[in-house]
């Protein structure tokens, strides 16, 4: 004979699995949304970050050739 906890265990999951109105498919349509909203906003970031680095200012010394030719 089946010990309770077994048959608890047994009970919850055919719960989960078929309880009410689908919940294993509410459950999915939510994790699919927010999977879409988390690609959507990395998306997001790095439009933002190319943007950026179009928008940057070259900072960086122009090469002086004699300094370079005199240690040769």
């Amino acid at each position: 004979m089946p010990h309770w906890t077994g048959i608890l265990i047994v009970v919850v999951l055919i719960l989960i699995f078929f309880g009410g109105k689908g919940r294993i498919s509410n459950i999915m349509g939510d994790l699919g949304k927010g999977i879409t909203s988390f690609r959507k906003g990395l998306k997001e970031d790095l439009k933002d970050v190319k943007d950026a680095a179009d928008e940057a200012i070259d900072i960086t010394p122009p090469k002086d050739e004699d300094k370079t030719k005199s240690k040769k």
